[in-house]
């Protein structure tokens, strides 16, 4: 108890600094846990969470069993599984890129371009496909070109994922390349120098120098990646798809909104919440006991 009483007075300003970030994870993030208790009552906003009536895995069974399960199951994993192939590679492969380049001027213009689409709004962002991906629109003039017919990209729902992902790797690839370039600029050089006296050329210097030393990064990015596997950003899929394309591309998070705000059924909801985050927990553990037991980055 001393030694804590005197690190206070020792620190006193960053305990100061850091009670806004504790306060914000108390009131927004663990306080509501306390409403979890209604994905296992009848909930009614007259009667109150304490009021409703108790009833148990009601709302899961319902989940479960419902006509839908499959399908949002299907879809959020799918459309994850895709980011987690083609988007995560994606900016460490920028990343290597970058590294390796030379003129500074050039290397910093990649950089800023690759950069700006993160600071898009997903609303500019979605508009902006509907515009380009209509029957009208600039992609389709394009192949007019070469003769091909018109393609209702946004209504057809074997192109849904495609369009989700590639426009999710186009805004996230050069934001997520810079912690990927951070941990490259901690390597020691001497690694590199070492390998080019053994004969390494640049590639095998990628190789075995820098990919090692970014490992550990990678590592714990692809478990907290892991950790979202059941989660897909609901705002641009809500923006996106259609009734025409909700066997593609309906996720639970879209599901979870149209029940939820729009039916107003919170206990049922709060039950498909409740399932979300359980399965996320238990893959991002999975995930970090898969890490420990391969090698020695772990996130915990």
């Amino acid at each position: 108890m001393q030694t804590i009483r005197v690190d206070l007075k020792r620190h006193w300003a960053t305990y100061l600094m850091a009670i806004p970030v504790i306060a914000y994870y108390l009131i927004f993030h663990y306080g509501p846990m306390y409403g979890l208790q209604i994905a296992f009552k009848d909930f009614s906003t007259a009667k109150g969470i304490w009021g409703s009536a108790w009833v148990g895995f009601d709302h899961f069974n319902s989940f479960f069993n419902g006509i839908y399960f499959w399908r949002l199951l299907k879809n959020t994993i799918l459309i994850n599984l895709y980011e987690l192939i083609f988007g995560f590679p994606a900016a460490i492969i920028l990343a290597l890129l970058l590294n390796e380049i030379r003129q500074a001027m050039f290397k910093r213009l990649v950089q800023t371009i690759s950069y700006l689409p993160h600071f898009i709004s997903i609303v500019v962002v979605a508009g902006m496909m509907v515009d380009f991906l209509s029957r009208t629109g600039l992609i389709n003039q394009i192949l007019g070109q070469f003769g091909v017919e018109p393609i209702d990209f946004l209504k057809e729902e074997g192109w849904f994922r495609f369009l989700f992902v590639s426009s999710g790797i186009w805004q996230g690839i050069g934001w997520g390349s810079i912690i990927y370039l951070a941990a490259i600029a901690t390597i020691d050089p001497t690694l590199y120098e070492a390998a080019r006296m053994d004969g390494a050329n640049r590639w095998k210097q990628v190789l075995h120098v820098t990919i090692p030393g970014i490992m550990p990064t990678i590592v714990i990015l692809f478990i907290l990646n892991m950790g979202n596997m059941l989660t897909v950003g609901s705002e641009k899929v809500l923006l996106l798809y259609n009734p025409l394309t909700y066997e593609t591309a309906d996720v639970i998070s879209t599901y979870v909104y149209r029940k939820g705000i729009l039916e107003s059924s919170y206990s049922f909801t709060a039950a498909v919440g409740l399932f979300n985050s359980i399965v996320s927990f238990i893959l991002i553990v999975a995930a970090n006991s898969f890490s420990k037991r391969i090698s020695e980055n772990k996130l915990w």
